[in-house]
């Protein structure tokens, strides 16, 4: 076996791949494979628009194919070897798996049947007596409905805590009696263990563009292929779709499904003597009803091969069937699962999907953030308004039901009680009343009389006095006791009674995603005082109408979450356009790896080096030098030589520029001085001008029309402006159009980076990961350097946020440096996606320049990528930058010509 392991690994071959492949991506498909041939964790990068996708469907996925045949005949071999032993097979020639088979249905079936009778069955009815009542054939719910199952605690040692009486249908809202329902029940979808592979990206849209990629080979039709995504791109129910919010399209999908569990219960208890016609509104989403068509869905996916979301929400549609459903139930049957980042990082989802990652592959693409990505999953936040809105509820609840309540359930409502009024003081109350440690924790993090402060988890929790409290066994109580339905439904029926309101009351959301808010920072208290901060905000209101006064826990480390998924799959590979550098990626998520045993593999860009120009710009047409530091960027003089340098770029650069700017605020301060200055006509008399819209829902409609006015223009049709070349588009770092989006050919003949775009200092958040990675490891430097990016008078925040900068000495500063090159990586990585596509760069900024023994930490042009950095220009003097652009553009455009 391993002979021929070693054979596979000299001469992969890869026939799916539907063009000759470059040198490149052989090499990359062959590091790809040898790396799932060995197994543990590896990092492969390849510059955007060098293939990257195709090359690891071809190679992932060859590599499964061979890897099943070689274990096909390896059975083979070992069952002739066992036959020619035995001498015969059994007497009856039925194989062992399907006697099992058969055995296991039986039992199903037979656990099948008592849930059936436990659910539904005569021990429904409570002490008081059936609690239906019926008023023209619909059902109406009493106060009693409302009630909790009677909640037997054990003793406080044993963290198994509780146990209700009876199991409540729906307690989990995620559980696997969805799935039970409807997504298992037929026997082909009912397979073994097979050899998947998992393929995750942060966004939809580049989940749709790998399926695109996938159709261009013959795995699309040879594998099976499911793609998963959320309820609200999934949804095609329009009553719920209108929701708008993630969080009440979750709640109303979930809702609608135990409404419909819950009617049901309530036809079995009146016997078989009579029915009840039930009210359509409230038996279950019209789009789960028939099981039959789930069932035609999933083969429908089946005979169509690999679909997107779009696809699948088509067919959906076309079918009057849940696609969210549909495409969950095909998980265990798949070859390829093609899904987001939070489905895959996160455990909780993981289980609620099926997902099994046991000695399957894992790849997550465009790794470059994954740290920060992982552990914001694990964040929790909670505002004052949800804490009110809780509170409120359980109160209510806590009144109308105590008399009738057990002393498990209201020992455990009254601790909740306790909570949630001990959380709200932190907002109600001076800072002086929580004692000495919640000020020594402010003053430590220089936050001392600011809005927003930070403390450790036990400092939180000893502050409010509700450190004794057992939080496991209350979270405990929260999953089996139904209680979060329970409040919310007893209260959104009586305010539905009082005052008619909707029953999605809230400014944050219905109650019930107030009480989730809740049960998901109790969780997050659990975890260990070292492995997160509690963040505090005072301020009363935000730009958007949001409550600014909230709790909210930091997940600062992410390794034994990364453990967990490394641990269960044969491999798990990272891949990205820019993944360097990889130490910062290995001390937060695998510090327990020796560096040997990391597989890492990079290569360089398909384009020839006269297709690109990358270079540093420092000074202006007028001389101006280019400061684009924090206490600097905002002056007029600054403003006005950025606008000088466009309305140069715009009489020698044809087609499209994008220029980005770090943040909406400061894009939005310079347009409204160049429109003040008249700036913006003078641009406009060459380049139709555009702006990357707040909002992600409008970006793919500016860039359409980006695109139609940059391929009308140049193809000679000026309708408007005869003088106009083309288009200039206004962009953000961290925006949409800065990350997956393709700027191919004319839409990005030049990418303008404006200044470094370095995150905000007083993100306190932020600051706190900076001081939790700098404290990773033992600094190697003795002093303290002086990190140059501002000293004006500013909020307390920003000087806050410098002094934790200052202090730090490598870790933490060269993650603040790390962030911000990551950022310019992905931005400039827009432009240049295809062989024969060329680009001029633009860094416009001094430090860009600067010589790197003036700077106290990294340069930060050590950390652009590699094909980058190959060509890259220093210049001091604007003159020689517009002459290297003239040249360039010349020459790319006579070589475009001739191809």
């Amino acid at each position: 076996m391993e002979e021929k392991k070693e054979k596979g690994e000299e001469a992969p071959n890869f026939p799916a791949f539907p063009y000759k492949p470059y040198a490149i991506q052989i090499d990359f498909m062959n590091a790809l494979y040898h790396s799932l041939n060995k197994g543990g964790l590896s990092m492969l990068e390849s510059p955007t628009g060098t293939g990257k996708t195709l090359s690891i469907i071809c190679s992932a996925l060859q590599w499964v194919v061979d890897r099943r045949q070689q274990q096909k005949t390896e059975d083979r071999i070992e069952s002739d070897r066992n036959g020619a032993k035995d001498g015969q097979v059994d007497s009856d020639d039925e194989p062992d798996w399907m006697r099992n088979a058969v055995i296991n249905k039986d039992k199903q079936s037979e656990e099948m049947k008592n849930k059936m009778k436990e659910k539904f069955g005569i021990g429904f009815r409570r002490k008081e007596g059936n609690n239906l009542q019926m008023s023209n054939g619909a059902v109406e719910l009493s106060d009693e409905d409302f009630l909790v199952e009677d909640y037997e605690s054990e003793e406080e040692g044993n963290l198994g805590g509780g146990k209700s009486k009876r199991k409540v249908a729906g307690v989990s809202l995620s559980s696997s009696e969805e799935d039970e329902e409807y997504g298992s029940g037929d026997d082909e979808y009912e397979e073994g263990e097979k050899l998947q592979v998992y393929f995750c990206s942060r966004t939809h849209s580049q989940l749709s563009q790998f399926i695109k990629e996938l159709k261009k080979t013959v795995f699309a039709n040879e594998m099976k292929v499911v793609c998963l995504g959320s309820r609200r791109n999934f949804c095609i129910n329009e009553d719920v779709l209108k929701l708008g919010n993630s969080t009440r399209i979750n709640e109303r999908c979930l809702e609608l499904q135990r409404n419909k569990n819950k009617e049901v219960s309530k036809i079995m208890n009146v016997g078989a003597g009579g029915r009840i016609r039930r009210n359509k509104a409230s038996c279950g989403c019209p789009m789960l009803r028939k099981h039959k068509l789930q069932k035609e869905f999933r083969s429908m996916m089946s005979q169509q091969g690999a679909l997107d979301i779009e696809d699948l929400v088509h067919l959906g549609k076309s079918m009057r069937t849940c696609p969210y459903y549909g495409s969950r139930s095909m998980v265990t049957v798949a070859d390829l699962v093609v899904l987001p980042y939070q489905s895959l990082l996160s455990k909780a989802s993981r289980e609620s999907l099926g997902l099994n990652l046991k000695n399957n592959i894992v790849i997550i693409d465009e790794a470059h953030n994954l740290a920060d990505s992982l552990i914001s999953m694990y964040d929790s936040r909670i505002t004052l308004s949800q804490l009110e809105d809780v509170h409120s509820h359980i109160e209510k609840y806590f009144e109308r039901f105590c008399n009738v309540l057990g002393p498990g359930n209201r020992r455990y409502i009254q601790t909740l009680m306790v909570l949630t009024r001990a959380f709200r003081q932190v907002f109600l109350k001076d800072d002086r009343s929580y004692g000495d440690s919640f000020r020594d924790t402010e003053k430590g993090s220089g936050a001392s009389g600011m809005s927003t402060s930070s403390m450790a988890i036990n400092d939180f929790l000893f502050s409010l006095n509700v450190d004794n409290i057992n939080l496991v066994k209350l979270l405990q109580y929260i999953k089996e006791s139904n209680i979060m339905h329970k409040v919310s439904g007893y209260g959104d029926k009586v305010a539905s009674f009082q005052k008619n309101l909707a029953l999605n009351g809230g400014e944050d959301g219905s109650t019930l995603s107030s009480f989730q808010a809740l049960a998901n920072l109790l969780l997050s208290l659990t975890n260990k005082d070292g492995d997160g901060r509690i963040i505090i905000s005072r301020t009363s209101t935000t730009c958007s109408r949001e409550d600014g006064r909230y709790i909210k826990y930091v997940m600062l480390t992410g390794d034994k979450i990364f453990s967990e998924i490394v641990d269960q799959a044969h491999s798990v590979v990272l891949a990205g356009g820019t993944l360097q550098p990889i130490e910062e990626t290995r001390e937060r998520l695998f510090p327990w790896l020796p560096p040997g045993q990391l597989q890492f593999f990079s290569c360089s860009h398909i384009v020839p080096p006269e297709s690109i120009l990358p270079v540093a710009v420092s000074r202006g047409p007028s001389g101006h030098t280019f400061d684009f530091s924090y206490s600097s960027r905002r002056s007029s003089i600054m403003i006005q030589e950025l606008g000088q340098l466009l309305c140069n770029l715009v009489t020698v650069v044809p087609e499209g520029i994008v220029v980005f700017f770090s943040s909406f605020d400061y894009e939005g301060q310079v347009y409204d001085a160049w429109e003040a200055s008249g700036i913006l006509e003078r641009i406009k008399k060459k380049k139709r001008l555009f702006r990357e819209p707040r909002k992600n829902t409008y970006v793919e409609s500016v860039l359409k029309e980006y695109k139609e006015t940059i391929d009308t223009l140049s193809s000679g049709e000026r309708k408007e402006n005869p003088s106009q070349s083309g288009a200039m588009l206004l962009a953000v770092v961290g925006g949409k159009i800065s990350e997956g989006i393709n700027l191919s050919d004319g839409m990005g003949r030049c990418i303008v980076m404006v200044g470094l775009p370095y995150a905000s200092p007083s993100d306190i958040e932020l600051m706190e990961r900076v001081k939790y990675i700098e404290g990773l490891g033992d600094s190697d430097s003795t002093k303290t350097p002086n990190l140059s990016l501002g000293n004006e008078l500013c909020s307390e925040e920003v000087h806050a946020g410098f002094n934790v900068l200052r202090s730090c000495r490598r870790r933490g500063k060269e993650y603040y440096e790390n962030l911000c090159m990551k950022a310019v990586n992905q931005s400039i990585g827009r432009a240049i996606r295809h062989i024969n596509d060329y680009a001029a760069i633009l860094l416009v900024d001094t430090r860009y320049a600067s010589d790197s023994s003036e700077r106290n930490f990294c340069h930060p042009t050590s950390k652009l990528p590699q094909w980058i950095k190959d060509r890259f220009v220093a210049s001091t003097d604007y003159g020689e930058v517009h002459r290297m652009l003239h040249q360039f553009f010349k020459h790319n455009k006579k070589r475009w010509l001739q191809q």
